[in-house]
């Protein structure tokens, strides 16, 4: 087996943190845990030096943001394969097996490989895996619809969503910037789009694998909503000056003027 270690970020996460804990040590495989915690001052940090031990714990002064936290996990990692993770990411027994068997029979351009992530009521979907359109805009495969089984087939998808993903070494070894594997200027939101896109030029595929679940609470760390906005209309834009070409960027501008500069001026008058 390709060894494996996991990456978990925290930030004031201790009413989730032990199930996310408790659900990777009862998956019967050995590897490596890594959690970053992002300055939390509700007793995270704590928690988790006294009740798991075995667990590799960073500890930040601050929030640094979501981006900076998974490169320092990921800078201390030992595995061939990194699986990075939300706080309150819930896994299904047999999600390791299942991300294994998916890794061992997949290509060698393979960098990431996204499982279905449904939200805590088992039943509507959170991602699996992210869609980039012809203008541009991101999606999450299914979020919000009922899975009904209409993403049960393998295949190739743009990229994966960061709550649950695994990454090749080698893949961010390659594409890793001055600004880190995830690219630290966005703090948080759309850097798993722009890691992907980055990872995609390089040559590197997505496998969407839908056998392997697990289960997502969505925002634990309680960020505004305005903030979340700002955030995903500021990154979206980094994503696209850094990873468009030229024509596309000039094909992109009346998508500007009509969608994003209504957006940004909405946006502002809301500051």
């Amino acid at each position: 087996m390709q060894e494996f270690s996991v990456v978990i970020i925290t930030f004031n996460s201790k009413n989730f943190i032990s199930p996310c804990l408790d659900s990777i040590f009862t998956q019967g495989h050995q590897f490596q845990v890594v959690v970053v915690d992002n300055g939390s001052k509700d007793g995270t940090a704590g928690l988790i030096k006294k009740n798991y031990p075995q667990v590799t714990l960073i500890e930040n002064k601050d929030n640094l943001g979501a981006c900076k936290a998974r490169n320092q996990g990921i800078d201390v990692s030992r595995g061939e394969w990194i699986l990075c993770l939300d706080c309150d990411i819930i896994l299904e027994k047999d999600f390791i097996e299942k991300m294994i068997a998916a890794v061992k029979n997949s290509t060698d351009s393979i960098g990431m490989v996204q499982p279905k992530i449904l939200r805590y009521d088992k039943k509507s979907i959170y991602s699996c895996g992210i869609y980039l359109s012809a203008i541009r805009r991101f999606y999450d495969i299914g979020k919000g619809e009922f899975d009904k089984g209409q993403f049960d087939k393998m295949g190739h998808i743009f990229g994966a969503c960061s709550a649950a993903a695994l990454y090749k070494r080698d893949m961010l070894e390659e594409i890793k910037g001055q600004s880190g594997y995830f690219n630290e200027r966005f703090f948080f939101l759309v850097e798993d789009v722009d890691l992907s896109w980055r990872a995609q030029k390089k040559g590197w595929k997505t496998l969407f694998s839908p056998r392997a679940v697990c289960y997502h609470a969505g925002n634990s760390s309680g960020s505004s909503r305005k903030l979340r906005q700002y955030l995903c209309f500021r990154n979206r834009l980094l994503s696209i000056s850094k990873n468009e070409n030229l024509i596309g960027k000039i094909g992109l501008l009346p998508v500007f003027i009509v969608y994003d500069l209504p957006r940004l001026l909405f946006l502002l008058l809301r500051c």
